[in-house]
């Protein structure tokens, strides 16, 4: 136990306990023995472009069982599997590459304004070079209607961009619904499916998506590992962002890490042998957890109830700042929105999307639940969440205004006695 500021802290059972697995996850022990045989002189080092000698057959045979792996979990052939180094160049491969592959078709592409900043940046700089973009507007749930894609489609409309579970509130956009929509005009559907990859099924032969973005480290995986579903009938043109020795297929050349690609394929497999059961404890769990934060005065779940991948929930506590809440959670490991934009200062732009106020979307926080999550840990941290919004609240001249309206006094003495505080 110990305090800062006058507030209590108090520590978690062994360490701090970690729910920002929507940030990372941790690798899983099976994929890091699987990494660790391919590292040393007695292990798969080789290049798999060098093809003469045995260390490179080894390691060029590690990285296709790799992509078989990788290429189940989808339930697509492994031929249209083309590594990356992660979700990010995925997506800038996916994007840009179509932008300019499919130019001559048209220089129109349609996403939203709830897409990770990959998605956003990758078409900022397309418009920087002429390209036109459209952003659907989500509804107050954070649900993409796939009517508004299809109004927002055009004739010269080439690319479609949307994430299939969002990274900060979990919601569940109906990709299959929007493939037909897409595929119907011969428009191509890009799905950032960094998100759902371990929680939701994925079958890229049922659902129309043409490409579909993968990150490693999302699915107790290593970082600096991704993979793009590019499907093979119909084809999507796409430009290579990387150039070199030509290899995977010409779309990203570089040497293949081969301990990463093996971890990736490793995770992937866990993924697929995993999935329901972990779906199912990260649902239990979920529910746990915000049954006790719900109880908390004027807290509120961003986004939709129920139309949530399990494990991700958003959660604003009413007059607490979500940066004064993480600074006092030393032991319990969340986030304010998504990793990649969290040295911003500004409020998440995914909460603005969906019309989140200012004030309410700056007291947010995002719980992220993984694999190995425990009952134990979602109480303490829960317990600990309460004392520190109690705390803060206490602190907060916003809070005590708003129990004194709550008690009925009148907004003008409420005035003076505020300007006598200041």
């Amino acid at each position: 136990m110990s305090s800062r500021n006058g507030i209590r802290i108090e520590h978690g059972p062994s360490n701090a306990v970690y729910l920002d697995h929507a940030a990372t996850t941790p690798a899983d022990p099976q994929v890091i023995a699987a990494m660790n045989r391919c590292l040393g002189i007695d292990g798969v080092f080789g290049n798999a472009a060098s093809r003469p000698h045995r260390f490179g057959q080894e390691a060029r045979d590690a990285v296709e069982k790799a992509r078989e792996q990788t290429a189940a979990l989808i339930h697509a052939d492994p031929s249209e599997i083309v590594w990356t180094s992660g979700a990010t160049e995925s997506i800038n491969l996916a994007i840009k590459g179509a932008a300019h592959g499919c130019a001559g078709r048209g220089r129109h592409i349609v996403t939203s304004g709830l897409e990770h900043k990959a998605v956003l940046d990758s078409c900022t700089q397309l418009a920087r070079e002429g390209f036109e973009i459209t952003r659907v507007r989500p509804g107050a749930d954070g649900l993409i209607a796939p009517e508004s894609v299809r109004e927002a489609l055009r004739d010269d409309t080439i690319l479609v961009s949307l994430m299939h579970v969002n990274n900060e509130t979990g919601a569940v956009t109906d990709i299959a619904a929007v493939g037909e929509i897409t595929r119907s005009r011969g428009i191509a559907f890009h799905v950032d499916a960094a998100q759902s990859a371990a929680r939701l099924p994925l079958d890229m032969r049922s659902m129309q998506a043409d490409l579909v973005s993968l990150s490693a480290h999302k699915m107790y995986g290593p970082k600096g590992a991704g993979a793009l579903y590019a499907r093979r009938r119909p084809r999507v043109r796409l430009e290579a962002l990387i150039h070199g020795g030509g290899h995977e297929q010409g779309l990203r050349s570089g040497t293949l890490a081969t301990h990463q690609l093996v971890g990736m394929g490793e995770a992937a497999r866990l993924a697929r042998e995993r999935r329901a059961r972990d779906a199912a404890a990260a649902a239990a769990l979920d529910r746990r957890l915000l049954d006790s934060l719900l109880r908390i005065e004027h807290a509120r779940l961003n986004g939709s109830a129920t139309r949530r991948a399990p494990g991700i929930a958003n959660v604003a506590f009413a007059c607490v700042k979500s940066e004064s809440l993480m600074m006092v959670l030393q032991d319990v490991a969340v986030s304010s929105g998504s990793a990649c934009t969290s040295s911003r200062i500004e409020p998440s732009h995914v909460l603005q999307a969906l019309g989140v106020p200012g004030d309410l979307a700056a007291c947010s926080i995002r719980f992220s639940l993984g694999r190995f999550t425990t009952e134990q840990e979602v109480d303490f941290a829960a317990r600990r969440v309460r004392e520190s919004v109690e705390a803060l609240r206490e602190l907060s001249p916003q809070w005590q205004a708003r129990q004194r309206r709550g008690r009925g006094v009148e907004p003008a003495a409420l005035r003076q006695e505020q300007a006598v505080t200041a």
